[in-house]
C-alpha cells in the first residue's frame, strides 16, 4: 500500500504541475483517505492537510490526533500539532511560513472545506490565492485500479445478497421503515454497513426522488423503491431496484418497462471514449419516447467510489471522454403523483473495450405476493 499511496502524490504533482497550482489542501474525508491513507472525520477541530507540487507533504492537526495519523501516514508528512488551550492559530502561520503559501496558488476541496478551514487559511497566509482543486482530484480517483474495483465488486455482493434477503421478507401490513432495518440488518450481518441512508418509498411517496422512511404500511398493488449501498475497506456499492406487492396498475407497468428499456439504453452507451452527457441523453431518450420524459427529474447516473456521489456525473453538460477503470451509476427512473414511481440502478464500470455492469440483481420485474 505505501508504493501505492507513494504513486498516488506522484500522481497528484503531476496534476497540479499541469493545472498550474503550487499546492493542494485537503480536509478529512476521502481525499486525505485516498492520497496518505489518513482515517479522519471532521469536527470542530481544525485539521489541514497541504500537499505542495514540490516539497514534503504537512499537515496542521490536533496534538490529540497526531499519534493516529502518524501510524496512518503512507509517506512522510511534516506535522504542526496544536492543543485546545493554544488554538490551532500559530500552527497554522508556521506552516504556512514553511511551505510558502503566501502568494501560492492553493487548490481547496470547494464541496468539502468549510468556512473555518478556508478562514484559517486566509489567516495565516493572506495572500495566498485559493482556488477550485476538484477537477484536478477528480482525475487522480475517478479511474479505479484493480485492488478499488475488487473492493466495489465485494460492497456490490454484500448489497446484493442482503437486497435479496430483505426482498424475500416483504409483506402487507410492513412499513417502509422496517423493511429498510431488514435490509441494513443484511449489510451489517455480513460485516458493512449502509453506504447511504437506506431509502424504501412504497405506493404514492414513491413519487418522491428522494423520499424519507416513513411508517407507511404496504398495501396490495403497491410499487416499493429500494436504493441503498454498502461499504468494503473503504469503498461503496449503490444498487435499486422496484419492487411490486400484488399485480401492479397498467400504467405502473408500463412505467416500469420505460425504465427498464432506459437503464438498458444507459448501460449500452457507456464505452470509452464516451461522455456522461451522451450516456443521459441514451437513458432519456428511451422515457421520453414513452411519454414520460418530463417525470424524469434527475440525471441519469454519479461516480462512484470512495464517495456515493463523486465525478464522473452522468448528465447533460457532462462532456469529458470516459477511459477504462471509471465507475459510475446509471439510474433512470420516473416519478408519477397519484401512480409512484420507478428507478432502476446498476453499478457500471468503463472496461478497454465496453462497459460491465457490477451489479447482476435482475432488472425484470418482480412481483411479491399480496
Amino acid at each position: 500500500m505505501a508504493n501505492t499511496q507513494s504513486q498516488r502524490l506522484d500522481r497528484l504533482r503531476a496534476e497540479m504541475r499541469r493545472a498550474g497550482i503550487d499546492g493542494i489542501a485537503l480536509v478529512p474525508g476521502a481525499n486525505m483517505r485516498y492520497l496518505a491513507g489518513l482515517d479522519m472525520h471532521m469536527n470542530e477541530r481544525l485539521a489541514i492537510a497541504f500537499f505542495p507540487a514540490n516539497g514534503q507533504p504537512a499537515m496542521v492537526l490536533p496534538a490529540l490526533e497526531q499519534p493516529r495519523a502518524q501510524a496512518q501516514a503512507r509517506f512522510p508528512i511534516a506535522f504542526y500539532p496544536w492543543h485546545d488551550g493554544d488554538g490551532p492559530e500559530a500552527a497554522m502561520r508556521q506552516a504556512a511560513a514553511d511551505l510558502g503559501l503566501d502568494g501560492a496558488r492553493l487548490g481547496v476541496e470547494y464541496t468539502a472545506m468549510r468556512v473555518l478551514e478556508l478562514r484559517g487559511i486566509e489567516a495565516a497566509a493572506p495572500e495566498a490565492l485559493v482556488g477550485d482543486a476538484t477537477a484536478t482530484l477528480a482525475a487522480l480517483r475517478m479511474a479505479k485500479d484493480a485492488d478499488e474495483l475488487a473492493a466495489m465488486r465485494r460492497a456490490v455482493s454484500i448489497v446484493e445478497e442482503a437486497l435479496r434477503a430483505a426482498i424475500a421478507q416483504i409483506r402487507v401490513g410492513m412499513t417502509e421503515r422496517e423493511l429498510a432495518e431488514l435490509w441494513d440488518a443484511g449489510m451489517r450481518a455480513a460485516g458493512s454497513a449502509p453506504s447511504f441512508g437506506t431509502i424504501v418509498a412504497s405506493g404514492p411517496n414513491a413519487a418522491n426522488p428522494h423520499h424519507s422512511n416513513t411508517d407507511r404500511a404496504f398495501q396490495p398493488g403497491d410499487l416499493i423503491i429500494m436504493d441503498g449501498g454498502a461499504w468494503f475497506d473503504g469503498y461503496a456499492s449503490d444498487i435499486t431496484r422496484t419492487v411490486a406487492l400484488g399485480l401492479p396498475s397498467g400504467e405502473a407497468r408500463r412505467i416500469y418497462e420505460l425504465v427498464q428499456a432506459a437503464n438498458a439504453a444507459g448501460r449500452a452507451a457507456a464505452r470509452p471514449g464516451a461522455s456522461g452527457e451522451q450516456i443521459d441523453q441514451a437513458a432519456r431518450a428511451a422515457i421520453t419516447a414513452g411519454g414520460y420524459g418530463p417525470q424524469f427529474l434527475h440525471r441519469t447516473g454519479h461516480g462512484l467510489g470512495l464517495e456515493v456521489h463523486e465525478p464522473p456525473y452522468i448528465v447533460s453538460g457532462s462532456t469529458s471522454p470516459l477511459v477504462p477503470g471509471m465507475t459510475f451509476t446509471v439510474e433512470p427512473g420516473v416519478y408519477v403523483a397519484g401512480v409512484g414511481g420507478v428507478r432502476i440502478e446498476d453499478d457500471v464500470v468503463i472496461t478497454a473495450d465496453g462497459a460491465e455492469s457490477l451489479t447482476s440483481f435482475e432488472r425484470d420485474l418482480i412481483v411479491v405476493e399480496a
